[in-house]
């Protein structure tokens, strides 16, 4: 079962958003008061607040709240992390999936964390580029580990729907530190291992 982040809701964004969005609406030459546009404003108030909540979200915290001692310095890997996200250029979502490895010392941390961590980092305006480098930071920061391996494949709207519109167009960007950069054998398990 995929990790579900919490809904909370501001009220006083909520009804602020919902006054822009009708606003939106108006420009756009919609009817605001027809019955499929009546409780727009509020959905896509409550939406925008769930779909950037990593904002409040502290993804270092989110790696330490469950450490345990490594028992050896063997790769860790969690693949195939699914993620959705909002560009920041268009606020139009891409979706896809990162793959987080790590070689530990000393600390491991539990696996649904790494999957909680993406999408704290997930869950805010962003471009994959940074996305991918914030992904490997929050793991060398919370465990100090001994490598950090970090590659995200995702679709992005902004491509396919609009601009080039290029559907099936992949972007893959990758973050690597300690033994994943400076051992190439290192970099090619983790490789092998995601294919």
């Amino acid at each position: 079962m995929a990790y579900k982040l919490t809904e909370t809701y501001d009220p006083r964004v909520s009804a602020e958003l919902e006054q822009h969005v009708e606003a939106i609406l108006r420009l756009l030459g919609e009817d605001v008061d027809r019955e499929g546009l009546l409780k727009t404003p509020e959905r896509v108030s409550r939406a925008m607040q769930f779909l950037t909540q990593g904002y409040e979200q502290d993804g270092v915290a989110i790696i330490q709240s469950a450490l345990f001692d490594a028992p050896d310095n063997e790769v860790v890997l969690v693949k195939d992390i699914e993620l959705h996200s909002l560009c920041e250029h268009h606020l139009l979502p891409f979706s896809g999936k990162a793959h987080v490895a790590y070689i530990p010392d000393k600390k491991i941390t539990g696996l649904s964390k790494i999957a909680r961590m993406v999408d704290c980092f997930a869950r805010r305006l962003q471009v994959q580029e940074r996305l991918t480098v914030q992904i490997r930071d929050c793991m060398e920061e919370a465990l100090h580990p001994l490598g950090v391996a970090v590659v995200v494949e995702a679709s992005h709207s902004c491509m396919t729907m609009r601009g080039a519109c290029k559907s099936g167009a992949l972007t893959t960007t990758s973050a690597f530190s300690g033994a994943f950069l400076k051992d190439h054998r290192t970099r090619n398990e983790f490789l092998n291992l995601i294919k």
